[in-house]
């Protein structure tokens, strides 16, 4: 008898840990897919139901999202996603700079092209304005593209922290594509940088990467800053006066 009580406690104790995992990538995944947007109050009673899932999975998923800096924790109302402000876009941006063009000038001739093309392939289908199942699809292939090359450089730090950097990028994404399609942009900027990857030129890899990454910060304060919609949304009090 008491062996059989340990073995359902054992399997509580085990089953436990994958619910607040599944419940965590499933919350982590739709703030970053902004459909919870910027600024926006959430509940657990409210991820419970959505989710399908109990109080503690969800409740221990809100602790690590409040620790990696994705919702904030709001007494007496539960949780608020945390908001994007224009010093939010500035500092990515600006880490972007620092890091991944020098990630392209160690990853040129080093990275593996053919598996750069099979990972374009994936967003050469574009995506939809308005349509986040497809802008999610889109950004993972352009998220995997960027990570494959950090991960060329040999350096896994490096790439580690680029790989967070741009699922912190991912968000400021969908709301600047979510106004603009830059599909075709976008996947031209993967041939040519491929393209520079391929035949071992370091210096105009550091160049392309650090060129595509200005037009992508331009795009993004350009879209949101020019939308009140998404304004009125996305940017927090601490934004820049």
């Amino acid at each position: 008898m008491a062996a059989s009580a340990n073995s359902r406690n054992g399997s509580v104790v085990q089953t436990m840990p994958l619910l607040s995992d599944r419940a965590y990538e499933r919350i982590r995944h739709d703030i970053i897919a902004c459909a919870f947007a910027p600024g926006a109050d959430i509940s657990e009673a409210q991820l419970c139901a959505h989710y399908k899932l109990g109080k503690a999975p969800v409740r221990m998923a809100l602790n690590r999202l409040a620790h990696d800096g994705l919702v904030r924790a709001i007494p007496r109302r539960g949780y608020m996603v945390a908001p994007v402000t224009l010093k939010d876009i500035h500092d990515v941006f600006e880490l972007r700079l620092m890091l991944e063009p020098a990630a392209a000038r160690m990853a040129a001739g080093r990275v593996d092209t053919q598996r750069l093309k099979a990972i374009d392939e994936a967003s050469r289908a574009g995506y939809q304005p308005g349509d986040p199942r497809s802008t999610a699809r889109f950004l993972e292939a352009n998220k995997a593209f960027r990570v494959a090359i950090a991960r060329a450089t040999g350096n896994a730090r490096l790439a580690d922290t680029i790989e967070r950097l741009l699922d912190e990028m991912t968000r400021l994404l969908h709301l600047g594509l979510g106004l603009r399609n830059r599909s075709q942009e976008m996947q031209r900027e993967h041939r040519v940088l491929a393209k520079v990857l391929a035949r071992s030129d370091a210096a105009a890899a550091e160049r392309v990467s650090r060129e595509q990454i200005e037009a992508e910060r331009n795009m993004v304060l350009s879209a949101i800053l020019t939308s009140s919609s998404v304004v009125t949304i996305a940017l927090g009090a601490d934004s820049p006066k």
